[in-house]
């Protein structure tokens, strides 16, 4: 089976065109990328703008995402961060290229409450060699006080080209002395 060289993030883009400007479309389209990775899933965080290098996306306070400190957990604000620069990223990758995350970290602000919006940017450029680059995010509460700030480092690299197979061995008997 030959393998697609389409660009990493054509279908999610493809996704985002089909649904975003539809009655809940940009629910169902959220519910699709948490179905694709799960565990981002578990936010319940929402997609508001999508393209190539840039995503915003937003998420509700609830009791489920809270610490003890009656503020958002670090982690749902870094799984935030990553689904914003992540789908950002994807979008931005060229045809011919794959990626995949190495590093992330994050600071933490201040204490997170309320709805928050995280916006996600990603400048991929040209990719002709395996090199490092760093998408962005920022997250900010509903009054647009930053809450957090996270870089995430993607390994990026042109995808193998389709080899013909090799011909097959010749296996004919030869007569030895």
């Amino acid at each position: 089976m030959a393998k697609s060289h389409a660009a990493p993030g054509a279908m999610i883009l493809r996704w985002w065109e089909r649904l975003h400007a539809l009655p809940g479309g940009k629910r169902v389209f959220s519910l699709l990328v948490g179905r694709t990775a799960p565990y981002t899933g578990t936010i319940g965080a929402r997609c508001e703008e999508l393209r190539p290098g840039y995503a915003r996306w937003t998420m509700r306070d609830r009791r489920g995402l809270r610490n003890h400190l009656r503020s958002v957990h670090a982690v749902a604000l870094v799984n935030l961060a990553e689904v914003a620069s992540g789908t950002a990223m994807l979008v931005a990758l060229p045809v011919g290229t794959r990626g995949i995350v190495t590093g992330l970290s994050i600071d933490y602000l201040q204490k997170a409450r309320g709805t928050l919006v995280a916006e996600g940017r990603a400048d991929v450029g040209d990719v002709t060699e395996t090199r490092d680059v760093a998408a962005h995010a920022v997250v900010r509460d509903a009054s647009g006080v930053e809450v957090a700030r996270a870089t995430v480092r993607w390994r990026v690299s042109p995808t193998e080209t389709a080899t013909p197979h090799p011909a097959p061995a010749d296996h004919t008997m030869v007569a030895r002395p």
